[in-house]
């Protein structure tokens, strides 16, 4: 469907109401089924994964993803980026980041793809998940993918052992298949890195003056309504594609 400006809020119904699944991993996730149709209609021939910013999953990505699905009419699944330390506040999370591994966040956006029961998936994600977006082009599941201001290269505080380079992984899938959204402003995506995203191949909206997290979360400082309606049409658009 050609997607409107903005994502603005659809009329729930027993469709797309959230509910929560479980991943082959154990990690929790939410799955939206397309609003359109009966109940036990077969999903929708387009699915839509979801990665979370630091935080996690909490409601406001509970109605993103309903959101999301009354905006498009996809099934879309988000899931949980601390599978079992969900309790963690922002600070240790942030400190928790090396702590987390490739193979099991991939594997879960790769489940949470099937879990959607779509051939053609796209992928978003905010903030560090966003950083997983850009790594999710390695594995060739997703047809499109769009990080909100995700981190290029791997912050110092989140380097381990499981933590691959973004663009290391992207150089070895379609980088023309990425549109990343940046904030001007924003020092976890710096521009000499945004630089290298472009160079690898990647399309960049650059968004004047944005600093990190002005799209996805009303209630934060840096939202900009404006610039946050012109990126999600920007997104749906590519998605669409």
């Amino acid at each position: 469907p050609a997607p409107r400006r903005g994502c603005q809020p659809g009329s729930l119904t027993a469709r797309n109401v959230p509910v929560r699944i479980e991943l082959p991993s154990g990690t929790a996730a939410e799955l939206v089924q397309s609003p359109s149709g009966p109940v036990d209609q077969a999903p929708s021939e387009r699915g839509l994964v979801v990665i979370p910013d630091v935080m996690g999953m909490r409601p406001l990505f509970d109605d993103l993803v309903a959101r999301l699905a009354a905006e498009t009419g996809w099934t879309v699944a988000a899931f949980e980026l601390y599978p079992g330390r969900e309790h963690l506040e922002v600070a240790d999370r942030l400190d928790a980041g090396a702590t987390l591994g490739d193979d099991r966040v991939m594997g879960d956006a790769a489940a949470a793809a099937d879990a959607t029961g779509a051939d053609t998936v796209g992928i978003l994600g905010f903030c560090m998940g966003g950083m997983y977006v850009l790594k999710a082009v390695s594995t060739g599941r997703f047809h499109r993918h769009c990080p909100f201001y995700g981190m290029i290269h791997v912050p110092e505080q989140w380097q381990g052992a499981g933590q691959s380079e973004p663009l290391d992984l992207l150089s070895t899938g379609d980088a023309g298949s990425v549109l990343a959204i940046i904030g001007t402003e924003d020092r976890w995506t710096p521009p000499d890195h945004v630089d290298d995203l472009e160079a690898a191949g990647a399309t960049v909206a650059r968004y004047e003056g944005a600093d990190h997290g002005f799209v996805h979360d009303a209630s934060r400082p840096a939202h900009r309504p404006g610039d946050a309606a012109d990126a999600w049409m920007r997104v749906l658009a590519w998605l669409s594609g």
